[in-house]
């Protein structure tokens, strides 16, 4: 037999696929790095995933397909494998309302019920592929009856040994034979998996049916975070319409003011002009500022399986303040593999390794067995006679000598989809490691951002204080206590735009990271 054939061959990748794993070696140290020096962490991991990899581990197969994954109703399938606590990362942005809406989008959302679906079918071949280990056993009933005359067939045959050899016992030939015959029983058959071709199929359903829970995951996670994303835009959109109907009633006092002044001989009226402009500019962009909102809270109606305008009711103008106490420095290895993406990869490669030991064992001779055993009888008052038991056992052994290359080509092709599997897992590693720096730098460098921008919001309303306050004196006119004012608007529109690239910051966090940490 040769090396292909070995039912039994441990699935090894080959010497091209090195740097893969590699890359999955690194990946299984965890990912270390600091916020502040995310550029030089990132290189530093780049450089060992080059040169500090010199042998080739073991596929994970056996591990990953031997997780357990309990049953439970079609609206937990999702949370399997999820701590309580990545389950519900969107908490730690601490709104009511945010949780109200993630629930409903999480019971209505069609995504999420197709991937449900898609569980349940992975679930059900699972179950199919553990179905062709087991012994086939089938209830059989039958009954039969033969009528014919004696001068053909059988009864042609009997006249031929002679009349006289019945009459010799005083036993009459008849002019017609018949017979009755009624039978119960069971029947089995069974594939004896001496060469491990149906367990490794069923291994290979089992991994498909846990990345399948993990696509789900993976759903649940791209749908909650649009959701929030959406949340976050609704209300910055809010806010930015406050700050902008603020501005334009300042404006409008400032012109009435410089109207006034014009009309008196003591302003310019190109001041009236540019004031009026700046005005109209503010005013235009209040319909645009309406028209997003309006357009988000339809996409938010959407994710909610297509819920009424109750969704996003009273809906609350501040934005969410996520926690920044908990921002990770160093983000673990376990903490990377909960990413719903790496785990799928990573079943599926272990899928891929099981039918490739699938499609080996298939070349390889098959012992079956089939048999049945139940009571006979021509008469159905002795039905359930013990005397008319009958039984019968057969086996079969078969090899396959000539199939024109099938058997060969499957495993070429479980071959080819390994490699393609490796391949995507290495892919799926090395964008979550990136994915989870390029976060950690930007929820850096939008939280120092923020905190120079509500600086400047504290000296902007500084500023207008004593402004309204040397007006109050009467040693300020009226136009710098308005400009005062337009510049802590503009500042805190300013600081509402930081707030909000801090919290889509953390999201995004959340989203590299798979959950919490």
């Amino acid at each position: 037999m040769s090396g292909e054939t070995g039912a039994l061959a441990a699935a090894k990748p080959k010497a091209q696929d090195h740097h893969r794993w590699c890359l999955l070696q690194a990946f299984r140290g965890g990912v270390r790095r600091r916020a502040r020096h995310a550029t030089t962490a990132l290189a530093t991991i780049a450089g060992f995933l080059a040169t500090a990899c010199t042998a080739l581990p073991s596929l994970p197969f056996a591990e990953a397909a031997t997780e357990p994954s309990p049953d439970g109703a079609a609206e937990h399938i999702g949370e399997q494998g999820e701590s309580v606590g990545a389950a519900a990362w969107w908490k730690s942005f601490d709104d009511p309302d945010l949780d109200r809406v993630v629930a409903l989008v999480l019971e209505a959302n069609f995504d999420i019920a197709t991937a449900v679906a898609r569980v349940e079918q992975a679930r059900a071949k699972a179950r199919v592929a553990v179905a062709a280990r087991l012994p086939m056993v089938q209830a059989a009933f039958g009954a039969s009856e033969f009528d014919a005359p004696t001068n053909v067939g059988f009864g042609a045959q009997l006249q031929e040994l002679g009349g006289d050899a019945f009459a010799l016992f005083d036993v009459p030939l008849p002019d017609r034979l018949d017979q009755a015959t009624y039978s119960a029983g069971l029947d089995f058959a069974y594939e004896i998996d001496f060469w491990g071709r149906d367990t490794s199929a069923a291994r290979a359903a089992h991994s498909e049916r846990l990345a399948s829970e993990a696509d789900l995951r993976a759903a649940r996670m791209g749908v909650v975070a649009e959701t929030v994303a959406t949340y976050l835009e609704i209300v910055d959109l809010g806010r930015q319409h406050g700050y902008a109907k603020e501005t334009v009633r300042i404006l409008g006092e400032w012109a009435v003011l410089a109207e006034d002044r014009y009309e008196r001989g003591v302003g310019d009226v190109r001041d009236v002009y540019a004031i009026r402009r700046n005005l109209r500019d503010a005013e235009a962009a209040l319909p645009g500022i309406t028209a997003r909102r309006t357009d988000a809270q339809g996409r938010l109606q959407v994710l909610a399986g297509g819920s009424d305008a109750e969704l996003v009711a009273d809906l609350s103008e501040s934005m969410p303040s996520p926690a920044l106490t908990d921002s990770p420095v160093v983000i673990s290895a376990e903490t990377l593999a909960q990413r719903p993406d790496v785990a799928a990869a990573r079943q599926r490669l272990a899928a891929a390794g099981f039918a490739l030991d699938a499609r080996r064992a298939a070349l390889l001779p098959s012992l079956s067995l089939s048999g049945s055993i139940g009571l006979q009888s021509s008469q159905t008052d002795v039905w359930f006679d013990p005397d008319q038991w009958f039984r019968n056992l057969s086996s079969n052994l078969l090899a396959p000598v000539f199939q024109g290359g099938r058997l060969r080509g499957n495993v070429a092709l479980a071959k080819a989809n390994l490699r393609e599997a490796t391949s995507t897992y290495g892919k799926a590693v090395a964008t979550a490691t990136a994915e989870v720096g390029a976060a950690l730098a930007a929820l850096e460098s939008s939280r120092e951002r923020a905190s120079l921008l509500a600086s400047r919001a504290g000296e902007a309303d500084a500023e207008k204080v004593l402004q309204e306050r040397r007006y109050a004196a009467g040693i300020a006119d009226y136009r710098t206590v308005l400009g005062a004012a337009q510049l802590e608007v503009a500042a805190l529109a300013a600081l509402a735009a930081g707030e909000r690239e801090l919290a889509y910051a953390r999201l995004a966090l959340h989203r590299a990271v798979g959950g919490a940490w």
